[in-house]
């Protein structure tokens, strides 16, 4: 009797053997460390972030300056999708909590991230008045900078080593080529 009073309590106090079809926890992450990741995958980051960024800032000034409607819309579509960008990579650089919401990057810190030629490009379009001109000269901006993002997650995409900037990049792919198509026709009509 006495033993089988006993059973629950060892029953209790002794976990159940691993299942093999559980997968195992994932190891805790510290928030706020650095990440270690592949020269590979640290250069898709970086090149990303840099071509990304100016596309970004070249957005933000162009969003007030566009009259086109279809124009207009995509400036808001890039500007939602660089910034969304610009947060994953920056999570995925150094993480931190998790959060549904997008935390933007100012402008001084996507300027931190651009390289020389793309700062000229920013005064540019910056001192540029509002018209005709200025929307084919965004349109040309964010064609070349679509071109070479693409080619970014192509390189990468061709010998990946992380998986979760696999996804990244395959994810990016599908919109660079998207608004690639979308440019092309704001180009025709301009």
């Amino acid at each position: 009797m006495a033993a089988l009073a006993a059973t629950p309590v060892l029953a209790q106090s002794n976990p159940p053997p691993p299942n093999p079809q559980t997968p195992a926890p994932a190891p805790a992450m510290k928030i706020g460390a650095p990440v270690s990741a592949s020269a590979a995958a640290e250069t898709h980051m970086k090149s990303t972030m840099m071509v990304g960024s100016l596309s970004l800032l070249i957005s933000r000034i162009a969003s007030p300056k566009v009259k086109h409607p279809m124009l207009k819309q995509f400036t808001g579509f890039e500007i939602a999708e660089q910034e969304t960008i610009a947060d994953i990579i920056k999570t995925m650089m150094m993480p931190a909590a998790p959060s549904g919401t997008v935390k933007a990057p100012t402008d001084a810190e996507l300027m931190g991230n651009v390289d020389a030629a793309g700062k000229a490009m920013v005064e540019k379009m910056q001192a540029m008045k509002a018209g005709p001109e200025f929307e084919r000269d965004y349109i040309k901006a964010e064609i070349e900078g679509h071109r070479k993002l693409l080619q970014i997650q192509e390189a990468y995409l061709a010998a990946p080593d992380n998986i979760d900037e696999v996804n990244v990049a395959k994810l990016a792919r599908g919109m660079i080529k998207e608004h690639l198509v979308l440019l092309s026709d704001l180009e025709k009509m301009g």
